[in-house]
């Protein structure tokens, strides 16, 4: 008998699960998002290390159509003038199939999505209560509907509304003093970076990060800037004086709509009072954005689910939970490092902070410590 698993949420990780799970006949999914349809609007960018096309792979990513993402070869390092100070080689961590990859994030939902039959999916859908019943669980839907399934995998994202309903407790995420600024530049006659590559600005107390998404030319650009939630937030006054302030020149990679959002990190992991109910991608465990990892961990995670349930794994809960927390560990680590060494404001720190880049950007060791680690083949 088929056992059935339920999956509340339908962004990258639940999609991710849902489809690695589609060639399988010993279970049933369906996906339950509490919204009337998938969010496919155009969206902000997205980096996909090789960890994590690893993975896509395996549900033919790699036939998908190129020119609808990008592969830079390169990272390269700016200072705030636009002065280049190194680069890394992202070709290093490649295969021919297995490529650093920058994309939209509608552009991977809308994959995921054609992926799945259609039944899958039930939009509509806000949980409302989830017992326990002879070993199962019971999810009652504000609509008055409810499902019996074996397993409950949630993925509803930082602010799971979903977890604090379960665990009967707040279990709210917490602010952490930065904000993202996103815009899509289209016009790159002026651009004054290696369009190909991901460029990265550091700047006093902020950083940008651009990259291409497709072959059309068009860039995503992202802004993290240190900022207060109390005060008011006026974006292009914040461009203004955090931003352009400090580099006249980047005042043109701004001229497009603005959008902002608060970073929010996870308190903690957290493991279900149910043992057959988990937590996946940003309903887990949510990274700073400064190792680029969000999208490729909770992809990562979504693969170890599917074979921890594949392999009909004994103690499930605690072998998932303890794996994704040596995990989040290494990736957490390296994400706070960055973060502080590209918003260093000390002009003496600057300098030897791009002296310590120049060295260990070109020590083969040191790359293989510090992303092969992250890069890694993952285990099938």
């Amino acid at each position: 008998m088929k056992k059935k698993i339920a999956i509340i949420g339908s962004g990258i990780a639940g999609l991710i699960l849902a489809n690695l799970f589609k060639n399988n006949s010993t279970f049933e999914i369906t996906i339950y998002e509490k919204e009337k349809i998938l969010s496919l609007d155009e969206g902000y960018g997205i980096q996909l290390a090789p960890n994590s096309i690893r993975i896509l792979n395996k549900i033919n990513f790699f036939n998908f159509k190129n020119n609808n993402l990008s592969n830079p070869s390169k990272l390269d390092f700016y200072s705030k003038d636009n002065k280049k100070i190194c680069d890394i080689s992202l070709d290093k961590f490649n295969t021919d199939k297995v490529k650093y990859t920058t994309l939209k994030r509608s552009t991977l939902i809308e994959f995921l999505k054609d992926g799945l039959f259609l039944n899958n999916i039930k939009f509509g859908k806000q949980v409302k209560k989830v017992s326990k019943i002879k070993g199962k669980l019971l999810i009652n839907f504000l609509d008055n509907t409810n499902d019996l399934v074996d397993y409950i995998v949630i993925s509803d994202g930082v602010f799971s509304n979903t977890k604090s309903v379960i665990e009967n407790k707040i279990t709210q995420p917490i602010y952490s003093g930065s904000i993202a600024v996103r815009t899509l530049i289209k016009n790159t006659q002026n651009y004054p970076f290696v369009k190909k590559n991901i460029s990265l600005i550091m700047l006093k107390n902020s950083h940008i990060v651009i990259y291409p998404v497709n072959k059309k030319n068009e860039l995503n650009l992202v802004c993290i800037i240190r900022q207060s939630l109390k005060d008011k937030i006026d974006l292009n006054s914040i461009v203004e004086n955090k931003i352009v302030s400090q580099n006249k020149n980047l005042k043109n990679l701004f001229t497009n709509k603005l959008e902002w959002w608060p970073i929010y990190l996870t308190k903690k992991p957290y493991k279900s009072t149910y043992e057959n109910l988990f937590y996946l991608g940003d309903a887990f465990y949510t990274f700073l954005p400064t190792m680029a990892q969000g999208a490729s961990q909770s992809i990562e995670a979504a693969h170890e689910l599917f074979n921890l349930f594949s392999q009909n794994t004994k103690n499930l809960q605690n072998i998932y939970f303890k794996k994704r927390l040596e995990r989040i560990k290494l990736v957490n680590n390296r994400s706070i490092v960055n973060y502080h060494s590209f918003h260093l404001a000390n002009p003496l720190m600057v300098k030897v902070r791009n002296l310590i880049l120049k060295k260990i950007t070109k020590s083969e060791k040191f790359l293989n410590r510090y992303l092969g680690n992250i890069y890694e083949k993952i285990e099938d």
